[in-house]
């Protein structure tokens, strides 16, 4: 067989985190990072696969039999990115059962942005493997991770994007979003990778808040569209923190670590960890720096 390579952008949701999964609408953005799926032939019926992070270094390297993949045989041993894909790939195969028909296959995945990064390492995967099988990479999601699927739209969309769940279908709106005041937003990595499964898990201890909450949140993410002024976004920006936290009950991300920061600080994703969304006057790279936090991107860097 041909070499075959595919690529998936890597995603930010920047409103609407958690309540996502109950029908708000979100405003979410593809990076300009993202991850390449190269599939070459091998054999022996098995998947040879190896993994690549930004920095060229190889962060997973196994041999997947096709009766693993079958059987969905996990391993004893723990090995949690092992039993992950298998369960990934042995979905894949109810999807489309004739990719195991073939005498085997040689894999690597390429990260653009570093694993910790938490840009979406799972999702552009399942959204690649979805390419590449030419099967639907929500359901691919749906019965193997879990999820609202937000990142499966921006992995598959190069434009900001209206993201809401009606009757668990997606419901996907490309938007024109590219603020005039986009020199005064930046991210900041907050040192720490969250799991997205624990955070989903954690809210839904919270769920009951969330439907008084939601057409607020929906009200902000059309404003945040709307928005001609930095100072307004950073507003809505603002209101919307101080929902989450009360639905979440805890508190927002510039209370626990950055309360003298002059400008606003909303989280992204998992509150807690991955990046943070910054709107300020002035560059604060050296504030973010001086604090110990030494990955701060602008919105050009970042945002596809």
């Amino acid at each position: 067989m041909q070499t075959q390579t595919f690529y998936s952008n890597g995603k930010l949701l920047l409103t609407g985190e958690y309540v996502v999964l109950d029908g708000a609408k979100a405003l979410a953005v593809p990076t300009r990072f993202g991850q390449n799926l190269i599939v070459s032939s091998g054999s022996n019926q098995e998947i040879k696969w190896t993994s690549f992070d930004a920095d060229k270094s190889i962060w997973f390297d196994d041999v997947i039999t096709f009766q693993e993949i079958k059987n969905k045989t996990l391993q004893e041993n723990n090995d949690k990115v092992k039993n992950t894909l298998i369960e990934i790939l042995h979905q894949a195969f109810k999807q489309n059962p004739s990719f195991l028909t073939a005498e085997g296959y040689t894999i690597e995945t390429q990260l653009t942005f570093p694993r910790i990064w938490g840009l979406g390492t799972s999702s552009t995967l399942i959204n690649n493997i979805g390419q590449w099988l030419q099967i639907d990479a929500f359901e691919l999601l749906q019965k193997s991770f879990g999820g609202s699927g937000y990142d499966i739209a921006c992995a598959q969309n190069c434009s900001p994007i209206i993201y809401q769940l009606e009757n668990d279908m997606p419901q996907i709106k490309p938007v024109h979003f590219d603020p005039e005041f986009k020199e005064n937003i930046h991210f900041v990595y907050l040192n720490k990778k969250q799991s997205s499964k624990s955070a989903i898990s954690n809210y839904l201890g919270h769920q009951s808040k969330a439907e008084k909450v939601i057409p607020k949140i929906n009200t902000i993410t059309y404003e945040s569209i709307d928005c001609k002024e930095g100072k307004e976004f950073a507003l809505l920006m603002e209101r919307h923190e101080i929902l989450m936290s009360d639905v979440l009950e805890a508190q927002t991300v510039k209370e626990l670590h950055f309360s003298d920061f002059s400008g606003v600080i909303k989280s992204l994703g998992a509150w807690g960890g991955d990046f943070a969304m910054v709107i300020s006057r002035h560059n604060p790279k050296d504030y973010f720096a001086s604090k110990g936090f030494e990955t701060v991107l602008s919105y050009e860097e970042m945002v596809l």
